[in-house]
């Protein structure tokens, strides 16, 4: 079954714009529709997000300095990651419900559909009660660049804006690369959340408050370390007590190309082998 993505008419002008533009003003109004839920849902997803910085802050409580770094410093990193994960959070975590979507058919018949398949799943159940705790992020982020105390330049006010950004696609990315292993194995959840989420509370920290192979794996095997560990040195000024170069705090931006190249031929190798569930 290939996808619908690979050049239908209605796939390749306006008309797939507007398709996708309803499909998102339909998922708007629905969720709009009663708006106290709508409410408590926007207030009750800044929860999360939340507990990150708390449980940041309630570790300084009991010590000055976190893998050397100090408070305002840590809350860069955490900044850069709660703000990349919450809003890749919108914009693609609906994407994990793909095994769902596949054991009870419902990928079937976004096949069928002369629309990409991809943006399909991720317009069809936008979570827009997500967007408060990316908006927290973003703030979270403002107030730690705001109060460490960082040696402004051009070249780091244009890193503050790029690296959340990167941030948010190569979270996005994980969140794809975890969904195709669906397309092979149905009941693979577990083991996607513990990659998409495990990586989100490793970015929320300095890389050396971890050790030995658990670190190589996640920090540079998987990228994560670049997500916020060593934009921040960068922003912060400060040399990488672990020994990697200055340039290595932009490499964010290349590493998440990688993650988003790597996340967009996996998911079209998974379409392209995907068989029905036949439900």
């Amino acid at each position: 079954m290939a996808e619908g993505g690979s050049a239908p008419a209605v796939a390749e002008g306006g008309g797939a714009l507007r398709a996708y533009r309803a499909l998102l003003g339909a998922q708007a109004r629905s969720q709009a529709a009663y708006r106290t839920s709508f409410v408590v849902d926007l207030v009750g997803n800044v929860g999360a997000t939340v507990f990150d910085v708390v449980t940041v802050l309630v570790i300084f409580g009991v010590t000055r300095e976190l893998g050397g770094f100090t408070l305002r410093e840590t809350l860069v990193v955490v900044g850069l990651s709660s703000c990349g994960f919450a809003t890749a959070d919108l914009l693609v975590g609906n994407i994990e419900r793909l095994p769902r979507y596949v054991r009870t058919g419902l990928f079937d018949a976004v096949l069928v559909r002369p629309l990409g398949a991809l943006p399909q799943l991720l317009l069809m159940d936008l979570p827009l009660r997500k967007l408060s705790r990316a908006v927290f992020g973003l703030a979270v982020l403002l107030f730690a660049l705001g109060s460490a105390g960082i040696d402004w330049t051009p070249g780091r006010v244009a890193l503050a804006v790029v690296a959340p950004l990167a941030a948010v696609v190569f979270f996005a990315s994980v969140f794809v690369l975890t969904a195709t292993v669906s397309f092979y194995w149905v009941d693979s959840g577990e083991l996607a959340n513990s990659v998409t989420y495990g990586g989100r509370d490793f970015t929320s920290y300095p890389v050396t408050v971890y050790g030995g192979w658990f670190r190589a794996l996640f920090a540079y095997g998987m990228g994560f370390a670049f997500v916020s560990y060593h934009p921040a040195l960068a922003l912060l000024g400060r040399a990488d007590p672990l020994g990697l170069p200055p340039w290595a705090g932009w490499a964010a931006p290349g590493v998440a190309v990688v993650a988003a190249t790597s996340a967009a031929l996996a998911w079209r190798v998974g379409v392209r082998h995907y068989r029905s569930t036949g439900s």
